[in-house]
């Protein structure tokens, strides 16, 4: 049974269509793979088609590499599992037409004409459905107006059929009854953290035997992982910025295209207030001459925060008909009021900066190596195709690097390596996916380098040798033994506390939490310290160690949710919805798995193959 995506279950059809349009991907290439279909699936008597697949394909992975900040490649999707979501997802799709087809379930004309007319990529400039444009889109992207108004009627049939199942759900009266109020208790309690400073005294430099035997105890702390042995190539643009001519009518032409970085005009700090009537200004500025009320009392009173009414520098043409009123002041001072676009206001001139002005003469040299630099991009992009040529003969890297004056270098590469080449994003990720088959490519950096690599050897995780690691080793263990005596530490006072004494009579820094929320946040504080007061007893004491740090916390309340507070009533409106909505997904998901048992499913996977070979 296949678990399809239904957060995107609401429109399917027009965020495909609006896939071609904006990614381009009508003409993707995919048009025959030799086999007896060239479709991705079929679901009964419903198919998926290769087009429909890549775009949504392409899609999830779009969104991934936004997520993620980085390109997500075809091996990367596969390993986070986005292909098979996709494929799930379209399944599901399919057999709810299907479903729908055998039911005779159908949305009207009117409205696919209404869906379609409201699709921003077929209206005009003035945003009004443009017949023309509609037939020209679908015709770019080679789909037929029948076909794009099946799929559409599809979706928006799917959409019927998704409501019909789970609309009318809500989650049941016990469980949100139960849940808010469990996630509604609050706690009183106190708490200390016990520091080194609390023991009775330092803890003792170790001997080289104790050192030995702590490395030998705790392997997994001194283990290098599995480290990949690279070799690669690299042309950076720095390697070739000393080489590139520029002449100093571009540097001037580059100095006079950003000269506003250059010279800044004089400049006021500012903060301004905007009145609903002249009157009204008129009234507080009044109230601000006779030193009734100051400016910031006056936003406060207006319920406004420094925020709200801070301008930061401004220069003339930002102030608009208030310029030559704010710009008159030669000290700071307050003016007004002024009749602005937002109405009349009052403004506090705060602050005067100086006009600044920086020569080209200053910042020549920068502009040039600036200059260089780009055009040495340009540069190493040229030389990007001579290297692949090079590489696709059979040359070696190193042959190349010789050849073409790149540089040639090793990496021992794992998730602590850092520096260098490694520390881009795109190399990072070619040293990850990289097989000891592979044959090496060029890629691209962020910067405009390029590199290729090869996978020489990958060596197994191995604890690093005592001698190597010793400093580590002291460190680990002082840390260890310090952790070890302020735990038993805790341990006592938890004692003294279970027999009535307080952690203010143990002497130790504390701080007090009233009324404190459930999933709360406590600055500078691992969380499984709030998790653990939770777990704890009224009148109970609990001893907390996260984070190589221990803390003794007493529970001095446990405080039941109010059913009057608005904050628990909003909590349990929240839990209903959700619990709703996850009924929903629950049902939607076992009647579209019930509906492919009952018609099968066949996946084409040379065809699925297939895309996913073209979606690097």
């Amino acid at each position: 049974m296949s678990t399809p995506l239904r957060k995107k279950g609401g429109n399917t059809i027009i965020w495909i269509l609006m896939g071609f349009l904006i990614l381009g991907l009508g003409g993707f290439g995919i048009t025959s793979f030799g086999g007896a279909t060239d479709d991705v699936a079929t679901v009964g008597d419903r198919e998926i088609t290769t087009r429909d697949y890549a775009v949504a394909l392409r899609q999830e992975m779009d969104a991934m590499s936004a997520q993620l900040g980085q390109p997500v490649t075809m091996q990367m999707a596969q390993v986070l599992g986005i292909d098979a979501q996709v494929r799930a997802r379209l399944i599901g799709d399919a057999a709810l037409d299907a479903e729908a087809g055998r039911l005779g379930l159908s949305v009207g004309d009117a409205e696919v004409a209404r869906q379609i007319a409201a699709i921003p990529a077929f209206q005009n400039a003035g945003g009004a459905f443009d017949r023309d444009t509609y037939r020209l889109r679908l015709e770019r992207e080679g789909l037929t107006e029948a076909e794009f108004e099946r799929k559409l009627r599809d979706d928006l049939t799917r959409g019927l059929f998704r409501r019909a199942v789970a609309d009318g759900t809500v989650a049941p009266a016990g469980f949100v009854s139960a849940l808010g109020a469990y996630l509604g208790e609050t706690r009183d309690f106190t708490l200390a953290e016990l520091l080194p400073s609390d023991l009775a005294e330092p803890v003792p430099a170790p001997t080289e035997a104790e050192l030995e035997a702590f490395h030998a105890a705790h392997p997994d702390l001194f283990t290098r992982p599995e480290t990949r042995v690279l070799t690669y190539i690299w042309l950076r643009p720095e390697d070739l910025a000393a080489e590139m001519e520029v002449d100093d009518a571009a540097v001037r032409a580059a100095y006079d295209a950003r000269l506003s970085e250059f010279v800044v005009p004089e400049r006021r700090l500012v903060e301004r207030i905007v009145f609903g009537d002249q009157a009204e200004a008129d009234a507080a500025k009044a109230r601000l001459d006779s030193g009734a009320v100051t400016f910031a009392g006056l936003a406060a009173e207006r319920g406004l925060a420094p925020g709200d009414t801070d301008l930061g520098e401004v220069s003339r043409d930002d102030l608009g008909a208030a310029a030559d009123t704010v710009f008159g002041l030669a000290a700071p001072g307050i003016v007004g009021p002024v009749m602005t676009d937002l109405g009349p206001a009052l403004f506090a001139m705060n602050g005067i900066l100086p006009a600044e002005e920086t020569p080209f003469e200053e910042v020549r040299d920068d502009l040039l190596a600036e200059a260089r630099l780009e055009k040495a991009r340009r540069a190493v992009a040229d030389r990007m195709p001579a290297i692949e040529d090079l590489l696709a003969s059979g040359a070696s890297l190193e042959d190349a690097a010789k050849e073409q004056g790149l540089t040639l270098g090793t990496v021992e590469f794992n998730d602590e390596t850092e520096g260098g080449i490694a520390g881009y994003n795109e190399f990072r990720a070619a040293a990850a996916a990289a097989q000891t088959d592979d044959f090496p490519t060029m890629q691209t950096l962020e910067d405009g380098g390029i590199f290729a690599l090869r996978l020489d050897r990958i060596d197994p995780p191995a604890v690093l040798p005592f001698a190597d690691v010793r400093d580590r080793v002291e460190t680990e263990w002082t840390q260890a033994e310090t952790l070890a005596r302020l735990r038993a530490l805790a341990e006592e006072q938890k004692a003294a506390l279970d027999n009535g004494a307080t952690l203010e009579s143990l002497g130790l820094v504390i701080t007090r939490y009233a009324d404190f929320a459930r999933g709360g946040f406590i600055a500078d504080t691992p969380p499984e310290v709030a998790e653990a007061v939770f777990a704890t007893p009224a009148g109970q004491s609990a001893v907390i160690e996260a984070a190589r740090r221990v803390f003794v916390a007493t529970v001095t309340a446990v405080n039941p949710a109010d059913p009057a507070d608005p904050e628990v009533a909003r909590l349990r409106e929240a839990i209903a919805a959700q619990g709703a909505q996850g009924i929903q997904q629950d049902l939607l998901t076992l009647f579209t798995g019930a509906v492919e048992t009952g018609l099968g499913i066949t996946i084409n996977q040379a065809v699925v193959d297939a895309v996913n070979a073209q979606m690097q």
